[in-house]
């Protein structure tokens, strides 16, 4: 076939980089047509990975092209490597399917162990434990798992270019280019942030700015916690921050927060301060902004919800998920370019399978004999589910506005957006920082004592210069 030539011609033209870069090769090998599919089955063929443990093919394919597109497209490119490991080796992992979730496995092992954004490091008994019945329903050798873990530990996987040079390739610079210092988690491909500056602003003016929970709504230190004012620009699905008004030349930003994924709600609870709202991200970090007035906060949870609902890409694939130990689910950075029809119709999926684990879960409560591990851990899932059904509740409504007025017309559609809205934000069980911000108040009750009963303890020490009798 004419086609067939064509694609091992160009396949053998990206693997010795013939009139290529390493940042061309992915959108050759990552669509999903037959072309792209046959280009990718002869690259795959010139790796030789006979004699190589999983890890040391996985570096050696990872360093060979930049792995870049949506979170489907890098899964597809993953599965050709994951077929081409097990032909290499059929007698380490007897089929593609483990050896692709065990790829899979390490890829977020290592975003676990080395990226900056995923809290408390994974085991080599948690990589173990995760990964049980996942070998075509048996167990992969524990020997091999742990070699993989130490493996990964000792030495992060390296991609094929450093960031900035990836950068520059997907994201030419230009006299509107924001410059970004210091937001891209390196820990994984799947996980970075990737700024466009062709990207639609959506809404920009002055914010403040307070930091109210880390990553994993683990606690702000007491000295981080002060509010600063920027000029802030929703542009795509990032907030940038900047130190002045944003103009379209080079201008640096101190902060960037990705959207994805996330929800902003009236921070109601919140009474130091007028017209302040919280953003909850999708790594669990939470923020409170005041806007200039309640139509501008108003203006900003619906721009940043509805770009959220628009943009954030389905989850990955949960390849390291365990019944045993519960853990959230990793959300991918990278923009979705669904329609919005279908954009809907994957929120409502994932709606209906939230609603389903919730009810699950309520139905299992622990015995009074359980022992405080399990409560924690029942407690855990209860206020994931519930934020999560709430923050997807709300993708889906604003999308379905959005698609029943046929319109791009922000300024129109936001009244209309935001009514549906008011009365519905998120709760947070669990008050991580500020003290006004969702406490729940226990009741202090006073007791007046008898002056007989108020007793002081005075300690009687004698004075040195004066001579006692």
């Amino acid at each position: 076939k004419p086609d067939q030539e064509v694609a091992i011609s160009l396949a053998y033209k990206l693997y010795h980089l013939d009139g290529f870069k390493k940042t061309d090769i992915a959108p050759y090998i990552e669509k999903n047509n037959e072309f792209s599919q046959m280009v990718a089955e002869e690259y795959l063929q010139l790796f030789d990975f006979r004699e190589m443990t999983l890890d040391q093919a996985l570096r050696k394919f990872l360093l060979a092209l930049a792995l870049t597109g949506e979170t489907q497209e890098r899964e597809r490119v993953l599965h050709c490597f994951s077929n081409r490991f097990q032909h290499c080796n059929p007698d380490i992992i007897h089929s593609r399917d483990a050896v692709h979730t065990l790829t899979c496995a390490i890829m977020l092992l290592n975003s676990d162990l080395h990226g900056k954004n995923l809290g408390k490091s994974m085991s080599s008994q948690d990589f173990i434990t995760n990964l049980e019945g996942m070998n075509d329903g048996k167990d992969f050798p524990k020997d091999y798992l742990k070699a993989l873990y130490h493996s990964i530990k000792s030495k992060k996987l390296e991609w094929a270019v450093d960031d900035e040079e990836l950068q520059k390739s997907i994201m030419p610079m230009s006299e509107d280019t924001i410059n970004i210092t210091g937001t891209t988690d390196k820990g994984s491909p799947f996980l970075e942030v990737l700024h466009d500056h062709k990207a639609p602003t959506y809404k920009q003016g002055f914010l403040s700015r307070k930091f109210h929970a880390d990553i994993d709504g683990k606690k702000t230190p007491w000295g981080k916690r002060s509010w600063k004012t920027f000029y802030a620009v929703l542009k795509g699905t990032i907030i940038y921050l900047l130190k002045d008004e944003y103009k379209p030349d080079k201008q640096s930003s101190e902060e960037a927060i990705s959207v994805h994924h996330s929800l902003a709600t009236k921070a109601a609870e919140y009474n130091k301060r007028p017209h302040v709202f919280r953003l909850q991200t999708a790594d669990w970090r939470i923020f409170l902004f005041q806007a200039q007035s309640a139509e501008q906060m108003n203006s900003w949870i619906t721009r940043i919800n509805l770009v959220a609902a628009m943009f954030s890409s389905p989850p990955f694939p949960a390849a390291i998920g365990s019944k045993r130990k519960f853990s959230r689910p990793i959300y991918p950075a990278t923009v979705s370019k669904q329609k919005e029809e279908a954009q809907l119709e994957s929120h409502d999926s994932m709606l209906q399978s939230i609603l389903d684990d919730l009810d699950d879960h309520q139905l299992n409560v622990p015995d009074k004999k359980s022992k405080a591990r399990e409560f924690e851990e029942y407690k855990m899932k209860q206020e994931y589910f519930e934020y999560e059904k709430c923050r997807i509740e709300t993708y889906v409504k604003l999308l379905k506005i959005k698609l029943k007025e046929g319109t791009d017309d922000l300024d129109k559609l936001e009244a209309q957006l935001f009514n549906t809205l008011e009365g519905e934000g998120c709760n947070l069980k669990k008050s991580h920082s500020s003290p006004s911000l969702n406490q729940e108040q226990v009741p202090v009750v006073k007791v007046k004592r008898n002056v007989s009963e108020r007793r002081t303890y005075r300690k009687i020490i004698p004075s040195r210069h004066r001579k006692l009798i």
